[in-house]
């Protein structure tokens, strides 16, 4: 009786759910929400998100995979998994929270790998990426001025700094502009207070964030060397802060942070945006027997641009050029490779760390200059089964310990079967391999490695 009570229970709230789901105007999404009054003004909403990697990879030289010698690797990973639930509960409450998992691949959880949760533990891998809730204390027609805080991803720096993911035109975003993902914070999500809002053709926001300490990361902190790097003392709090200017139409500002990748068109949106971060006493490092503090600062400009070029078509364009001053500290440099698929190097570099598969220096003290362009082909290309949309972007990193530039370019296409709702991603990337120099505690350019990625998207 007990079982029978608890299937009706669930039949019957299930029901009441999906009476409340509504199509949007756009034909490429469908709402999933409760409303909580008659005209739907206020709700709750639930989405869904996931990717799934097919790769190839030639990996670094001396790459061990669970210390089997690895040249070239296949794997099959989840990059990001997500669940969202947020909602409108009053005309100025506003909450939002999200969970799920990244990087989940065969060697997720490996000791000094991925360490995401309890090492050597596959089963420990989700959290909370948000968690939030915020209040509207102005609005006047699209103009508004909200507060809130918790954990967030409302950033300073760049659009990129705090992307939508289910809306991203490349395969992935520049994950550099995320500056310090998962070292003090989580994966990119701060613990913070903040205002967000709309001021004419301005949107703006600011936050004061507290970073999480280096050693809660799940990694083993880096040493006290003569190179900065997150420090363990002094602790301060972080100020992050990003203005954009709307030439054309305004932005949606539903969700905090979130910033779309593409709109394939359905908006005419040109911006001019600068942002930036700040934190005393960010890192350190050793000068023969004294410890140097030195302070992070980071900022950036840059243009975005996301069109219609025949409506008619539906043809549309993005693009967007970045210039970024990356000041972590003298000698600042961070190798990251994402969903990183091996777990070991017979030929370490030195001064740096986690150097095997995928990884090169993501991160680092130095300028840097990102672009990307696309160009999204005429609706019904491929008839029933949707469109596509090419693309290719470029970042070149002068980091101060590296004697070449670091020059990263992926090419690829989308397939959009029904937007971002069913997108599948074919992409090329091309990243640079780095050894020892002659010169102390410097890096040279060697050679170049690739990698084949197939990407399926489904998000509601």
């Amino acid at each position: 009786m007990v079982i029978k009570k608890v299937l009706c229970l669930i039949l019957l709230t299930s029901s009441a759910v999906m009476s409340q789901v509504k199509p949007t105007d756009d034909n490429n999404k469908s709402d999933i929400r409760y409303s909580l009054n008659p005209s739907g003004s206020h709700y709750v909403k639930f989405t869904f998100i996931n990717q799934a990697w097919f790769r190839l990879n030639d990996n670094n030289p001396g790459t061990t995979v669970l210390t089997d010698p690895a040249s070239q690797t296949f794997d099959i990973g989840l990059r990001r998994t997500r669940i969202q639930l947020f909602g409108q509960i009053t005309d100025r409450i506003f909450f939002y929270t999200q969970f799920g998992l990244n990087n989940f691949n065969k060697t997720n959880g490996f000791p000094g790998y991925n360490t995401v949760g309890t090492p050597s533990n596959r089963k420990v891998g989700a959290f909370f990426h948000d968690a939030l809730g915020e209040y509207e204390v102005q609005r006047k027609g699209n103009n508004f001025i909200r507060f809130g805080g918790g954990l967030t991803i409302v950033n300073g720096l760049s659009r990129f700094s705090q992307p939508s993911i289910s809306t991203i035109m490349t395969l992935d975003v520049p994950i550099f502009a995320q500056a310090t993902v998962d070292q003090t914070d989580q994966f990119a999500r701060k613990l913070a207070i903040y205002s967000r809002g709309q001021v004419g053709k301005i949107n703006y926001r600011i936050s004061v964030a507290d970073p999480f300490p280096i050693e809660t990361n799940g990694a083993v902190p880096p040493s006290l060397n003569a190179n900065s790097v997150f420090a363990q003392k002094k602790h301060k709090k972080q100020f992050d802060g990003l203005l954009i200017y709307n030439i054309f139409e305004t932005e949606d500002n539903t969700t905090p942070g979130y910033m779309t990748g593409t709109y394939f068109g359905k908006r005419k949106i040109w911006n001019i945006e600068a942002g930036f971060i700040a934190q005393k006493n960010a890192t350190w490092r050793k000068e023969s027997v004294d410890t140097l503090y030195s302070n992070m600062n980071l900022w950036s400009v840059a243009s975005y641009l996301d069109m219609p070029l025949n409506k008619d078509k539906g043809t549309a364009v993005s693009a967007y050029l970045g210039y970024f001053h990356m000041g972590y500290g003298k000698g600042y440099l961070r190798y990251n490779g994402s969903m990183n698929p091996a777990t070991g190097t017979t030929l370490p570099i030195t001064g740096v760390s986690g150097t095997q598969g995928n990884a090169y220096p993501m991160f680092g003290t130095g300028n840097v200059i990102y672009s990307q362009f696309g160009y999204k082909l005429k609706d019904g290309l491929l008839r029933s089964h949707g469109t596509l949309m090419p693309y290719a972007s470029l970042q070149k990193s002068d980091y101060e310990r590296l004697r070449d530039p670091m020059i990263l370019y992926n090419v690829g296409v989308n397939w959009l079967m029904k937007g971002n709702n069913g997108k599948l991603t074919l992409n090329y990337e091309n990243r640079p391999i780095y050894k020892n120099s002659t010169i102390a505690n410097e890096l040279q350019k060697d050679l170049r490695k690739g990698s084949w990625i197939l990407q399926y998207q489904v998000s509601i």
